[in-house]
């Protein structure tokens, strides 16, 4: 069994992005992104991100398109909290999404750790 899992997240344009996350943590990305979603308009600030909606997780992933490749899960979330820490606004919800965010990066950062203790 693969310990790992995909998420497929889609972008206002309609294009596909493939995270690939530890399986034991993909359902975490894409709870995260439901409640991105929901807290977004809350916001106030006049640089608020577009941000892809999650349409899918699954536990094995082909790809037939030879130029599409899954992004690392880690590489996402850091994006993601760069993103998220770059909107000009100090109040909740974004303190409470940044939190959320930088939670499961840490998470990620152990696990990654952890997967490249245990290949050595």
């Amino acid at each position: 069994m693969s310990n790992k899992a995909y998420n497929i997240l889609q972008n206002s344009d309609g294009t596909l992005q493939f995270v690939e996350m530890p399986a034991t943590h993909a359902y975490q990305l894409s709870a995260l992104n439901l409640r991105l979603h929901k807290e977004l308009a809350k916001l106030t600030a006049d640089n608020v991100p577009e941000l892809p909606r999650a349409v899918a997780e699954c536990t094995s992933l082909e790809l037939l398109e030879e130029n599409a490749s899954p992004t690392n899960g880690l590489t996402y979330i850091n994006e993601l909290e760069k993103t998220f820490s770059s909107i000009r606004e100090s109040s909740y919800p974004l303190v409470s999404l940044l939190t959320e965010i930088r939670a499961l990066q840490a998470q990620l950062e152990q696990w990654y750790e952890e997967e490249e203790e245990l290949s050595i």
